[in-house]
Order: structure tokens, then sequence, then C-alpha cells
């Protein structure tokens, strides 16, 4: 049988000439990768490890979490890797104080919590959710500052939630 393209000599080598360039296209994008944009990921703050880093700028703040009215546990060692690394956002026990440390101050966002925690935002309704820092309404939602001290409570719903469970068929003020 005859491959497409490998039939008639001339077509051959069009075809196989046509796959080496692919190839080193391919490969040259590889290289440009490993080599010049994955250091620059690995130096950003939310990406680093900062087992080898002297942290200069060390936070705390605390979070709750709501999904669909229910409290949700926010665990143990987030932020520490397989392999060792430590995240510059981490937690050390259940209670929901989360640590910050850091060269500077790299101007984080309690976003940057949710995404080293790997929580399912995308699962969640965000026009519906809302974030309070201290007790008031953030218009930043998770885009809001991280601050030393500072309280937030998230509630989320989720996109399956079933808002009438929530309600009955009683007239109101009965």
């Amino acid at each position: 049988m005859f491959w497409p393209g490998m039939g008639d000599p001339y077509k051959r080598k069009k075809t196989l000439r046509y796959l080496a360039l692919t190839a080193a296209v391919g490969i040259i994008a590889v290289l440009i990768t490993v080599l010049s944009i994955n250091p620059f990921l690995e130096s950003q703050p939310r990406s680093a490890c900062i087992n080898d880093i002297e942290t200069n700028y060390k936070i705390s703040f605390t979070v709750e979490l709501y999904v669909d009215g229910l409290k949700a546990d926010i665990p143990a060692n987030i932020g520490f890797m397989e392999g060792g690394c430590q995240r510059a956002i981490y937690t050390l026990s259940n209670d929901g104080t989360v640590f910050v440390e850091w060269k500077e101050d790299p101007s984080f966002e309690i976003g940057h919590f949710l995404w080293i925690w790997e929580f399912p935002l995308r699962d969640m309704d965000v026009s519906k959710s809302k974030l309070f820092v201290d007790g008031i309404e953030s218009e930043h939602f998770i885009k809001h500052p991280i601050k030393d001290g500072s309280h937030y409570r998230v509630e989320f719903i989720s996109k399956e939630y079933d808002e009438t469970k929530d309600t009955d068929f009683l007239p109101p003020g009965i």
C-alpha cells in the first residue's frame, strides 16, 4: 500500500521535505518555550518555590469559603507541592489561616490563593458569587488584593445549584 504522497518519487520528496520542516518548527517552538518562557514563569511569585528564597515579606489572613450556602473546609498544606516545593501562598492547618511569603510585596489577590489551591472556579457561577472583606462586600471579587490580617468570606454559587429548593410556596409574611 502506498501512503498518500509517497507513490510518485517527486511527490515523495516534497512530502518528506514538508514533514522534516514541520518537525524542525515544532522542535524550535519547544526549545523556545523551555529555554525562555518557563524560567520566566518560575520566577513569578504565584508559581515559584520559596524553599531557597529569602522571604522578607510575610503576612497572613483568614478565609471562610461557602459553596451553595454550605461551609467548605479549607484543607491544610495548600501550596505544598510534590517534590518539596513550597509556594508563596500556603496553609499549615485547616483553620482557614493562609500565609504569604515573598521577597517584597507581590500584590497578590484572593484569586491567586484559589488558583494555588486548584479550586474549581469554572464550576461556579461568578455572576452570583460574592466576596466579603472584613464584612464589606468587595466590588473586585476574586481580584481583591490580599491585606495582612484581613478576613475574607467567599460565597460561591455553583452552576448546577438549584435555587428553587431555597424558596417555598407560602405567601410572604407567613
